[in-house]
This record gives structure tokens, C-alpha cells and sequence, in this order.
């Protein structure tokens, strides 16, 4: 594995990622920030808006994605990083990877998160540990007939105006 390194630009990033989750808490938010920078430089920001919001997905990252996504009017960030002021948690960490960011640079880690009262350690386990998963969150796949299971791909696939993803 080739380790990665910081440039001056990704510090310089990651201080306004910091800023900017500094300046939420001051407005009911929580102690995060994101920062999306494109591959053109243009840069959308994030906060945590989770208990604000009432919304457990509005976390900064996810509300960063959002704004570059609706800015750049495209589902794709390929070739923009996100700079984020604490370790992206499981759902973060998958919204970076299906909207194909390029790299993501963190500050504080999950250790420290957890210090300060945001333990996602459930979570890395419901993942690391798939024989936690039905005590954590039962899920159940019922086995359907090939016809009904299959009918929306089978629709999106007969529709010409469909948008590949």
C-alpha cells in the first residue's frame, strides 16, 4: 500500500474544514465540517446538521456531497477531494465512495470522536464483525419469485431514457 501525503493545499483545506465545523457548533450544530473541492477548484461546504435538522443522515460529509453534487448539477465528484475535520464514519465513508471522490483528508480521528462523545464504534463493528449484525439490526431478504424480485431492474432496463450510474 503507497502511503499518502499531506501538501500544503490539503492543510490549507482541512484548517477551513475545521473552521467551518467550529463555527456550527456555534450555531446549534454539531462539531463537524466537510469541505468538497472539485477538480476545477470550486468549493461546496458541509455541516453537521443531524439534531437541527432532526435528520441522522445530515451528517457534514453527506451535506457536503449534496452541495457539490447540486452545484456541479452531476451525481459523479471523480477528480474532487473531500477534506473533512474528523475520520468520515461507515455511512460517510460509503457516500464518498458512490459519489467517486478522488481522496478524502481527515483531521480528528474516531478516538478522539469518541472522547468527545460521538462513539461510532457500533457502527466499524456492525461492519467488522458480521456475526453482531442480527443482535445490532436484524435484516431479512424474502426470497421472491425471479419476476417480482427482479422487475425494477428489468424496467430500467427497458427504459431508453434512463441515466447510467
Amino acid at each position: 500500500m503507497t502511503a499518502l501525503s499531506s501538501t500544503p493545499v490539503d492543510e490549507a483545506y482541512l484548517a477551513r474544514a475545521i473552521d467551518i465545523a467550529t463555527d456550527n457548533v456555534m450555531k446549534q450544530g454539531g462539531p463537524f465540517g466537510a469541505l468538497v473541492v472539485t477538480a476545477d477548484g470550486r468549493e461546496f461546504e458541509g455541516v453537521n446538521r443531524v439534531t437541527a435538522n432532526y435528520d441522522p443522515t445530515a451528517h457534514a460529509e453527506v451535506t457536503a456531497i449534496r452541495a457539490a453534487c447540486e452545484g456541479i448539477q452531476n451525481f459523479s465528484l471523480a477528480g474532487a477531494v473531500l477534506y473533512t475535520s474528523c475520520e468520515p464514519c461507515p455511512m460517510c465513508l460509503a457516500s464518498a465512495l458512490w459519489a467517486r471522490l478522488d481522496r478524502v483528508v481527515f483531521a480528528a480521528d474516531r478516538t478522539d470522536a469518541a472522547v468527545a462523545g460521538f462513539d461510532d464504534a457500533e457502527f466499524y463493528r456492525f461492519f467488522d464483525e458480521p456475526e453482531r449484525r442480527p443482535s445490532m439490526l436484524p435484516v431479512l431478504r424474502i426470497d421472491l419469485e425471479d419476476a417480482a424480485r427482479t422487475a425494477p431492474f428489468i424496467e430500467w432496463g427497458r427504459t431508453a431514457t434512463r441515466i447510467e450510474y
